[in-house]
């Protein structure tokens, strides 16, 4: 009875849209799942339906906390890696063979918006990332009426890494189709008016972090005073590698060091290979993918948290950086690259700035932190402005603003 309640009470909430390529593909995946985390805390104001690409071993359909989770196949099950394991833009570069798989994945993403938007009439459209998310929901808006209003969110890569001509061209032609726009971070919103968007029309808006129930402090777990901590994605962006350079000044200054790195990706075996060529076998363990649920364990033993984000030569670089907020969720001590991004998480709290790529400033900060000279991190502020509450609230505002107007939100 209270299950048939609930679905006819969906039934009468307005259709919310959401299109992504990051998802999870299954309960307690290690893919990020912020987008999920977002959607599950709007199905009291709408019916949530997402639109994602197939993986192997997702199911095609399935309901996730309350969202109906749809996945588009653009391959055959063998081919569909475009997505995961380090994200499209991180693919592509690693394997060019992968560009092969573009037209189809961007084709199916098209066909399959279309026919759910022809076959659930929704009223309103969320798409994550600019490119190719928001192309296919600005294209639909010149050729079906049926087409929804739509709100883009950036989340980095496809606003920094993307730079060319063409593409800048195809970022304005998707912000003058949208009915509101939001950045993760101010940096971007920066980023977007150097391009030529309207920025009266970008609100900064960040992802959460579950600092409430999940990434909390426990004064009964023994902080370690020599493990370092790494949490990410292995892909250039993060800088792990100049972390691994700086290792042996750091074990010179404190020979117990170790590093932790929890993560999975393409430069995987590059790293290890580094490490091996430093020396580091013993100093350096590689944990693999955590799960969320296991992730606040980590935080809460390490002595210090590092954070070694880079801009790399195409221009990609973090567009926020949540492990951050994560572990200063935890009270860890944190050392963070000082870029744009990162600035704008911990600009009212405590943390250790280096400058990126430069191991040497890495080690002396992480040894510092060692040493029990770091800061610790003010959860307060965090809560205030990152916590999945918050944040949900916030979009949940956005997305009902969205609903309600027909020319652009104005921030």
């Amino acid at each position: 009875m209270l299950e048939s309640k609930n679905a006819g009470l969906r039934e009468r909430l307005p259709v919310l849209l959401v299109l992504t390529s990051t998802y999870p593909r299954w309960v307690g995946d290690p893919e990020p799942g912020f987008v999920h985390e977002l959607c599950k805390r709007l199905t009291d104001r709408f019916r949530v339906i997402v639109l994602g690409p197939h993986a192997r071993g997702a199911r095609h359909e399935e309901v996730m906390d309350g969202v109906e989770i749809l996945r588009y196949r653009y391959a055959p099950a063998q081919l569909e890696t475009l997505v995961n394991d380090g994200g499209i833009v991180t693919n592509l570069k690693r394997a060019p063979w992968k560009w092969l798989l573009l037209p189809g994945f961007v084709l199916a993403l098209l066909w399959s918006t279309w026919r759910v938007i022809a076959r659930e009439r929704p009223q309103l459209a969320h798409a994550h990332w600019l490119i190719p998310q928001g192309v296919v929901l600005a294209l639909l808006s010149l050729l079906d009426r049926r087409t929804p209003r739509f709100l883009v969110t950036s989340h980095g890569a496809d606003l920094f890494a993307l730079r060319s001509a063409p593409l800048r061209w195809l970022k304005r032609f998707v912000a003058t189709r949208a009915v509101a726009l939001t950045v993760v971070s101010s940096a971007m919103r920066d980023e977007m008016a150097r391009i030529g968007i309207d920025t009266a029309n970008v609100g900064v808006q960040p992802m959460g972090v579950d600092l409430l129930h999940r990434f909390t402090p426990d004064t009964s777990v023994p902080r370690s005073r020599n493990e370092i901590l790494f949490v990410g994605r292995l892909v250039e962006k993060k800088g792990l590698r100049h972390l691994v350079d700086a290792m042996p000044m750091i074990v010179q200054a404190c020979p117990s060091a170790v590093l932790t790195v929890a993560g999975f990706g393409p430069e995987e075996a590059s790293l290890r290979e580094q490490v091996v060529r430093l020396g580091l076998d013993s100093q350096v363990r590689f944990v693999g993918a955590v799960p969320q649920a296991a992730l606040p364990s980590l935080y809460r033993r390490a002595a210090v948290f590092v954070a070694p984000f880079v801009q790399t030569a195409s221009g990609d670089r973090e567009g926020l950086g949540l492990v951050s907020v994560e572990a200063a969720g935890c009270a860890c001590p944190v050392v963070v690259s000082r870029l744009p991004a990162v600035e704008d998480v911990f600009s009212e709290i405590e943390a250790t700035y280096v400058e990126p790529g430069n191991a040497a400033q890495l080690a002396a900060a992480v040894i510092a932190t060692l040493e029990g000279s770091a800061p610790r991190p003010a959860r307060a502020t965090l809560l205030n402005k990152f916590d999945w509450h918050v944040v949900g609230q916030a979009y949940g505002r956005i997305l009902q603003t969205a609903l309600l107007v027909d020319k652009p939100t104005k921030f």
